[in-house]
């Protein structure tokens, strides 16, 4: 074999050796640390002594040639002085000069003084670029420098003359080679782990706002059961799981007058940060438009309206929206394009109920609501619920489906709200067993227990 072509491969195997070592470190905290620069006094001399051993491999692998060797000992002090600056990387150089000059040979003083170059020259890079390892194109440039100065070094101060000449000759091409290329390997993966790094940055970060995300939603949706102030007439309980960190159900309730109850739930279009938004919108226009004195489809048709108002990207909600007489059981509805309640009757019986159903909120500013009624005899509850819920999907890509809800609520009379609504929740996820919530999982369950008794004035 040509020996320029047999000096090349050898080298460029060492390389090869040194830059499969390079990567495992790479996957280290200690190189977090780096490229955060956020590097301890321990940091800072584990890696002045990692890259002075790859400056002594660097030797020990070369190839002795007409006095001299051929190698790639300069890379490693230079590494340590592009990854933690120069006194990290003349502490490798100085590593690995000391070494080299044991080693003898008349190039000794030359080439034991070229990693300690190496180490300053790449930690004088490592400032010029504001304390960050270079890109590919400088850590390459700066390589190929380093060994120029290195061969002409060696012209220099090496004796004799003649021969260091002709070792020059010799070993100039191979050593730029593979030194330049085990700096573009190196820098190559310093570069896709600096790229991995902000990326899982974004990613934590983007986890961490959407986890406030979800807390704020959630502190939107009132959780005190029972709900305040405590009435003896009625019980209520809901829950809202979002299949992501934030979602687009929601659930309401509050008096709208001593003795009328408010209750709704809705599903936002679409999912995520978006449906989330369109959420809370749509809560606060509903308690700003709500007022006792109007009618019910009134109110929700001005909510309506608000909604469209600049909805350019076109989202919607279906709402179910309930108004209770605590005196006498009825419930004054509004059905924005929701799901059809269920009820379990005192009797034990359950079914869907069949309401008066317009368009969801959002889509159209011209629609007027209709009102429709339904009645509670005491001991009925009324389930409400979005379609996250009949919806749900299992690994086979089955729904749970309504006739699933109705089983589930098969026997529930006699028990409290919360036990009824953790009966379907339960049901719903041994359904879909494991598999992850395609949609948000919401209830609401409304028990009356009583009706307030009305004082009658005695005539005069």
């Amino acid at each position: 074999m040509d020996p320029f072509i047999h000096t090349l491969l050898s080298l460029i195997n060492n390389v090869a050796v040194i830059v499969v070592i390079a990567y495992f470190l790479t996957r280290s905290q200690l190189f977090i640390r780096a490229i955060d620069n956020k590097m301890t006094l321990q940091d800072n001399l584990l890696i002045m002594l990692i890259f002075g051993l790859f400056s002594i491999y660097g030797t020990l692998g070369g190839i002795w040639i007409l006095g001299g060797i051929a190698n790639i000992r300069d890379l490693g002090p230079a590494i340590a002085g592009l990854m933690a600056g120069p006194v990290v990387g003349l502490g490798a150089g100085i590593i690995g000069g000391i070494h080299r000059y044991l080693q003898g040979g008349f190039t000794a003083a030359a080439c034991s003084i070229a990693p300690f170059a190496a180490g300053l020259f790449g930690g004088i890079l490592f400032l010029i670029n504001r304390s960050r390892f270079p890109g590919m194109l400088q850590a390459v440039l700066l390589m190929i420098a380093i060994e120029l100065f290195h061969m002409g070094l060696a012209l220099l101060i090496s004796a004799p003359r003649e021969q260091a000449i002709q070792l020059v000759k010799s070993i100039i091409v191979p050593m730029i080679s593979a030194n330049a290329l085990g700096m573009w390997f190196y820098a190559y993966i310093m570069e896709n782990l600096q790229r991995e790094h902000s990326l899982e940055k974004i990613r934590l970060m983007m986890e961490g706002e959407l986890r406030v995300a979800r807390d704020i939603q959630m502190s939107l949706v009132p959780k005190t059961f029972p709900p305040v102030p405590v009435r003896d007439e009625f019980s209520l309980y809901a829950i809202l799981e979002p299949a992501k960190e934030v979602g687009g159900d929601l659930y309401d309730f509050y008096f709208t007058g001593e003795d009328r109850l408010f209750f709704m739930i809705g599903d936002v279009s679409g999912k995520g940060i978006p449906a989330a938004l369109f959420m809370a919108v749509t809560r606060t226009v509903m308690k700003a438009k709500m007022n006792p004195d109007m009618w019910p489809g009134l109110v929700v048709t001005e909510v309506n309206q608000e909604l469209c108002e600049g909805n350019e990207a076109t989202m919607f909600v279906t709402a179910f929206c309930g108004f209770l007489d605590l005196k006498t059981g009825d419930v004054t509805y509004i059905n924005a394009g929701h799901n059809p309640p269920a009820i379990v009757k005192a009797d034990g019986s359950v079914s869907f109920l069949k309401v008066i159903t317009d368009p969801p909120l959002g889509i159209r500013d011209d629609i007027s609501y209709s009102e429709g009624i339904l009645h509670l005899e005491i001991g009925d509850t009324l389930i409400l619920y979005t379609d996250g819920v009949t919806e749900a999907l299992n690994r086979q890509g089955g729904f749970f489906s309504e006739d699933s809800l109705m089983n589930a609520l098969k026997g529930t009379a006699g028990m409290p709200v919360q036990d009824i609504v953790s009966r379907i929740r339960n049901a719903v996820h041994i359904f879909i067993a494991g598999n992850d919530p395609a949609d948000d999982i919401t209830l609401l369950a409304l028990k009356l227990k009583s009706l307030k008794a009305v004082k009658h004035i005695p005539e005069e």
